[in-house]
């Protein structure tokens, strides 16, 4: 398992997670935690005038699956809006659990596909996406409450 899993593609991701600080000013933030393994990540985002996010900063303690997936959302977050964080996450969610043989138009996504038969990897590899989509929801919402 470990070395179908755990491969270079993965451990050279994983050492290299964009956006690794935490931001003072997140108009919001979320954590996501794994009960399965402990992993968890730490999501700060804000939206530029236009709703898109404008800034990320990402506090991660996960296994290298769950490094390797922060690393990949953080690569292509900037730019993104809520509703496209949230299809990713949907998109990765259903690709894992088989429900489809594409992870989506996200980058990246298709070296998690030897951990499709292991569900209880999904969880970590989901949390970073997971975090990003809901703290950019939340993010939104304040932005609309606030004009």
């Amino acid at each position: 398992m470990t070395a179908a899993l755990y491969n270079a593609t993965i451990l050279r991701l994983a050492a290299s997670i964009p956006h690794d600080e935490r931001l003072p000013s997140a108009q919001a933030s979320v954590e996501k935690r794994s009960p399965v393994c402990g992993s968890r990540v730490t999501v700060d985002i804000v939206l530029g005038a236009d709703g898109r996010v404008a800034a990320l900063g990402q506090e991660v303690r996960a296994c290298a699956l769950g490094q390797a997936s922060a690393s990949l959302m953080g690569a292509h977050a900037i730019g993104r809006t809520p509703a496209e964080l949230d299809a990713a996450r949907a998109t990765l969610t259903a690709y894992l659990a088989g429900e489809g043989e594409d992870p989506g138009d996200w980058p990246g996504l298709d070296i998690f596909a030897p951990a499709r038969a292991y569900p209880a990897r999904h969880a970590s590899i989901r949390l970073a996406f997971e975090a990003a989509a809901e703290a950019a929801r939340i993010a939104s919402h304040r932005d609309v409450a606030a004009a």
